[in-house]
């Protein structure tokens, strides 16, 4: 009996859509050992790790080369001491600092000032890029002013925080907050604007209602690109960090930073800019854990 088109259909699509088979069932139809393809599959794990770990120690090669770069260049006075000191005297200096329980303190506050603004302004950005990026009301009331004050440089805010707020620790959190909020809303609101509109039907043909559409359906479609304003978000925090601790502020990196210009310190100006990109980076891996998690969980 011949089949029909309508069969080869079928078993084309079922074809199609079979999930692939483990490593194992597909090497015992061509006859491998069971020993063997658990040897390839090991082989196959133990090479990724190595990999991995390659990679990892491909990252410190850089830093190394311009720690060495940086100990050749002051150990033959290529640069005079007052303007780069070397590696030696900026450890010398962290020392110092910390002996006289000083420089943990600068680093805590500092921390705990991006870690709060950073909160605060990526909450806010999520919740104005979703306005914007679902509703098309929410985008023309919205966007135009936001992106003005997108374009105002964070310096600009800190006479208005000084007047409204006062000097005190409220202001340096606002301005923070502000540095974060702009990165998280302009992409959030960019990717939810082009989900899958197949995505969007789906849900509204499963009963889904706004916020859990929102929150099953289109938020899981745009991890990637929320993870991406968080980081954008996490550092430029640390850059508004500097202009929020110029805020009359006695404690923290970016005091450390300018008191440390004003008494002619490099080593210790060396010193706060170190700490920063070593805290910069460990905060941003912490958000790389974030996206393995809601990847994992949405992906």
């Amino acid at each position: 009996m011949p089949v029909t088109k309508e069969e080869l259909a079928v078993v084309h699509e079922r074809e199609t859509n079979a999930a692939p088979a483990s490593l194992l069932q597909y090497s015992s139809g061509y006859e491998i050992p069971a020993a063997g393809a658990e040897g390839i599959v090991a082989g196959a794990a133990g090479t990724r790790r190595t990999s991995r770990v390659a990679l990892i120690l491909a990252g410190f090669v850089l830093p190394i080369a311009l720690l060495i770069l940086w100990l050749v260049v002051t150990s033959l006075a290529m640069v005079p001491a007052y303007k780069l000191p070397s590696p030696a005297d900026v450890w010398t200096a962290a020392t110092e600092l910390f002996n006289d329980g000083v420089l943990a303190t600068h680093i805590a506050i500092s921390t705990q000032r991006v870690f709060i603004g950073f909160v605060i302004g990526a909450v806010a950005g999520l919740a104005l890029g979703a306005v914007v990026g679902l509703s098309t009301w929410g985008s023309a009331l919205l966007a135009p002013t936001i992106g003005a004050f997108r374009a105002v440089p964070s310096l600009a805010w800190v006479p208005l925080l000084v007047l409204y707020v006062g000097i005190n620790e409220d202001s340096k959190v606002i301005l923070i907050a502000i540095g974060a909020l702009f990165p998280v809303y302009t992409t959030v609101a960019g990717a939810l604007r082009h989900v899958d509109p197949h995505l969007v039907e789906l849900g509204h043909a499963y009963g889904l209602g706004r916020l859990s559409l929102l929150s099953q359906v289109q938020l899981p479609a745009v991890v990637p690109s929320i993870v991406s304003g968080l980081r954008l978000a996490l550092a430029q925090a640390w850059l508004f960090l500097v202009a929020a601790e110029l805020i009359a502020s006695s404690m923290g990196l970016g005091f450390l930073l300018v008191d440390s210009q004003n008494n002619g310190r490099v080593d210790r100006m060396w010193l706060t800019i170190i700490l920063l990109g070593i805290l910069g980076k460990t905060t941003d891996a912490l958000i790389g854990l974030l996206e393995k998690y809601l990847l994992k969980r949405w992906g």
